[in-house]
């Protein structure tokens, strides 16, 4: 069985991300493998382009930057997100059978 890069549990979404820090713009790119890939313009030191990500996203998914969860990888590329009761699904989750 293939492993979705994205999940529901209940009202949440559950995504699973490879991050690219210092990109030259903040995007929501193409799947690869099991992860969603995400850009961001922040260096990443000390956490902040994971910081920077998560305001990126709570704004495409339209929830408040509380209603968005670092389960793991605040330091990494490889990253897993609750986001809680999204209002807004990028057309690359939309796609997706969920």
């Amino acid at each position: 069985m293939k492993k979705q890069f994205c999940a529901w549990d209940g009202d949440t979404l559950v995504l699973n991300i490879l991050g690219t820090p210092n990109a030259k713009r903040d995007a929501i790119g193409k799947v690869k493998g099991h992860q969603l890939c995400v850009s961001v313009t922040a260096v990443p030191r000390a956490g902040r382009a994971t910081d920077h990500m998560v305001r990126f996203l709570a704004e495409e998914f339209g929830v408040s930057v509380s209603d968005i969860q670092v389960v793991f990888g605040r330091m990494n590329v490889n990253k897993q997100l609750r986001i809680k009761a999204p209002k807004r699904l990028p057309s690359v989750i939309g796609q997706q059978e969920l």
